[in-house]
């Protein structure tokens, strides 16, 4: 096991991965930007190393000051947690050459699964099912991209094969708008990925948003920790999140995880990862993997037991997983919460200093969160400041809690999203369950538009 790992990221997922190091006996470096430097983790570290001022460019991204911040502390390995370099293969590698293990998938596992063409092609290889859509990336040829639409049916999307996050992506209704959709994607997508491939899918009209979480060794074991949905959503962006996903039968979730275990063996995949599904009229159709870990793992780890960061440290080091596919079970209920700095229902990011912060308490609550009172929020990076978590013996029990939990609650000093969270809790349709990936916009635009 490693006697000490550095931690290549900022916010609640450094104090996460802090904790989880903490609990194994293992140092941790923390790198900051000089924005960050009375950041909580930054404080309680056992070394801390300043990286680069605020700006991203300079810091998180910059992987020479990274890995020299391994050298110059001895570190043994580097957690990328979720954004920034996370998803880097080019990082990945350089970790590598350079003495260090990489807390994630080898750079060939990530390079295949970044880009969405050969990722598709590499389920499609392992039988998990996919959005119908072009093979591969789409030809130049006007001609046949009309009769690959055509073959599809309208509605189509225009995707870029290196995009994520929301970003690169067109939908199309009619022939009319297909070439120039095409075109005008693939440009966005050049100049935003560096890589100006594009391919179509069937657009799907109401899917939700369903993903499998996976672990997986260098012993070719892999087993998936059941699911998430994930459905409700603003601009691609997960807004609220809940395991396991309300009325899909379990024997449904079993083949589909079974299939994405498979795959993992197959790919010869090691460490955390997330297949996400678009799930509609009882069937799944792959649309990425996520080659890390995920913001909203905390729900999987409140229903499973399992936790996610140890585990990913632990088979970086090259250890079994701890478990079989037979000791994996589901118990009751988990929703999560983003708590975002910014205005609840315009969605204008909020920096400042906190005056306030009183965290929820009680049972089944979890606070992962990195400020506290005083604590001023950098305007530079992602406006998360935190997720509240809720377990429960049942879906009711678990938004009982939430509810409770976003009453007590207690952020001064800045805006946050708390206010929009606390009227969906009261929402009968999502209380309900089953909502899709477009009825928080559509919820939005009639109750504030």
């Amino acid at each position: 096991m490693f006697k000490k790992i550095l931690v290549a990221n900022r916010g609640e997922i450094a104090l996460r991965i802090q904790r989880a190091c903490r609990e194994m006996g293992i140092k941790a470096v923390m790198v900051y930007s000089e924005a960050d430097r009375d950041a909580k983790y930054v404080k309680l570290a056992d070394e801390a190393v300043c990286i680069g001022p605020a700006s991203s460019a300079l810091s998180y991204l910059n992987m020479p000051a990274i890995i020299s911040a391994a050298e110059v502390t001895d570190a043994e390995a580097i957690h990328p947690g979720y954004g920034f370099l996370s998803e880097n293969a080019d990082f990945a590698e350089r970790v590598w050459k350079s003495g260090f293990q990489f807390i994630g998938p080898t750079p060939e596992s990530i390079r295949m699964m970044g880009d969405k063409v050969s990722a598709k092609q590499a389920m499609i290889k392992a039988g998990v099912p996919c959005v119908p859509g072009s093979e591969g990336e789409l030809p130049d040829d006007p001609v046949q991209i009309r009769r690959i639409a055509k073959l599809v049916g309208y509605p189509v999307i225009i995707k870029a094969a290196g995009g994520g996050g929301g970003r690169g992506m067109r939908v199309v209704h009619t022939e009319a708008a297909l070439i120039n959709a095409v075109q005008m994607t693939k440009a966005e997508a050049g100049a935003a990925f560096n890589n100006s491939a594009v391919y179509l899918e069937k657009f799907l009209l109401n899917p939700r948003h369903i993903e499998i979480q996976v672990l997986a060794d260098k012993h070719r074991n892999a087993v998936y920790l059941g699911e998430r949905d994930c459905s409700m959503q603003r601009r691609h962006q997960k807004v609220i999140e809940e395991a396991p996903a309300p009325g899909i039968a379990r024997k449904v979730i079993d083949k589909i995880g079974e299939r994405c275990a498979t795959a993992c063996k197959k790919m010869g995949y090691r460490g955390a990862g997330t297949f996400e599904f678009l799930y509609e009229n009882g069937e799944f159709y792959f649309i990425e993997m996520n080659t890390r870990v995920q913001v909203e793992h905390p729900v999987t780890e409140m229903v499973t037991g399992v936790d996610i960061v140890k585990t990913q440290i632990m088979v970086a080091a090259g250890e079994k997983l701890p478990f079989t596919q037979r000791d994996i079970v589901m118990r009751g209920h988990a929703v999560e919460c983003r708590v975002n700095a910014e205005d609840s229902f315009k969605f204008t990011p909020s920096p400042g200093r906190i005056t306030m912060w009183h965290a929820p308490g009680g049972p089944g609550v979890r606070v992962d969160s990195h400020i506290y009172t005083n604590y001023f929020v950098p305007p530079h990076y992602d406006s998360m400041i935190g997720k509240i978590i809720a377990h429960g013996d049942t879906r009711e029990q678990a938004l009982a809690r939430m509810r409770t939990a976003l009453l007590e609650t207690v952020v001064e000093g800045i805006n946050t999203n708390i206010a929009l969270h606390r009227e969906l809790m009261m929402d009968a349709k999502f209380l309900a369950g089953g909502t899709n990936i477009h009825y928080l916009e559509e919820w939005l635009s009639l109750h504030k538009g």
